[in-house]
């Protein structure tokens, strides 16, 4: 088959299905790709008067380009990579195709942002809070919910999940007698991180004990609300909010914020990168070097505010 006389929304459809029914990649990853290439098609059609995959050259990715500056740096980089994925995708399924972004030279530099980690202290703080209103509440409804939202916040900050695969965890992922925990992340790939902390077990344990009236099947999620229902991420992120808030913490804690902290604090304990790599489940040991920049931060406070010269007089 040649792509002279196809349009470039069949283009994109065929490369969607082959994501989607062939690669079996993550709905989250499928979505992206729908989204920036069906972007991508409205603006070269707008700015470029193209309607053919093969009319498009390195001069039409150049000016689509161009029109992306308005967005961030980290989004125009997904949306070129997106672009590339497909054409990639094109040339490797038609001998005659001419992959334009080929000729075409991209370097986006994505500002380093230092990611947003808490104290152990504050770890503390958020934890004594939510364990003395367990302790002191009356209400059966009320216990319910803390004992879950413990239960979130020990696995959150114990296993350095994503709110994604908090959400995904069914009651079969989770062994209690092992102290195992089976994490599906990006990318489908899976993971086993070992709860070896035994609060985390303990707290897994008071939850399940109070959910049994859900049912315990294997095949359930881990985490209900009070209907019965799945857990989704936005209620985690909206009930993290909410006990940062009541807990005094004065700056934005997010799920995230828990898998941060972790990184960071196991790295200031030293704690070997390529270890912390494997449990946060990152592909790339560059995405895991980015918490070196956090306690290099950590570094200088500790330098300026605790190294012994401070104490000498300026001419010793």
């Amino acid at each position: 088959m040649s792509l002279t006389h196809q349009s470039i929304e069949t283009a994109v459809g065929w490369f969607l299905f082959h994501c989607g029914y062939e690669k079996r990649l993550n709905p989250k990853t499928l979505q992206a790709y729908t989204s920036d290439l069906n972007q991508m098609i409205t603006a070269i059609k707008a700015d470029s008067g193209v309607s053919l995959i093969s009319q498009i050259n390195p001069d039409v990715i150049r000016t689509y380009l161009k029109g992306l500056s308005p967005y961030k740096a980290k989004t125009i980089k997904r949306k070129m990579a997106s672009a590339k994925a497909f054409f990639n995708y094109l040339e490797q399924e038609f001998e005659d195709y001419h992959n334009p972004m080929r000729k075409v030279r991209v370097k986006i530099k994505v500002p380093l942002t230092l990611p947003n980690v808490l104290t152990l202290s504050e770890i503390s703080q958020i934890l004594s809070h939510l364990y003395a209103q367990r302790d002191t509440t009356d209400s059966e409804r009320k216990r319910e919910q803390l004992l879950r939202l413990i239960a979130i916040v020990e696995l959150l900050f114990g296993a350095g999940l994503r709110v994604s695969e908090l959400c995904a965890l069914h009651i079969s992922d989770i062994d209690l007698q092992e102290g195992l925990v089976k994490v599906y992340g990006k990318g489908s790939r899976e993971r086993v991180i070992q709860i070896c902390q035994p609060a985390i077990i303990r707290a897994l344990e008071d939850y399940l004990s109070l959910s049994a009236c859900h049912g315990t099947e294997g095949t359930r999620p881990l985490f209900l609300n009070l209907r019965g229902e799945p857990l989704d991420a936005q209620s985690v992120r909206a009930s993290i909010k909410k006990l940062a808030r009541e807990a005094g913490i004065n700056k934005r804690v997010t799920p995230h914020t828990f898998r941060h902290t972790l990184a960071t604090l196991l790295l200031e304990e030293g704690v070997d990168i390529k270890y912390i790599q494997t449990i946060l489940g990152h592909s790339s040991l560059s995405t895991t070097q980015i918490y070196t920049h956090v306690t290099n931060t950590r570094q200088k406070i500790i330098l300026r505010d605790f190294h012994p010269r401070r104490r000498l007089s300026p001419e010793q």
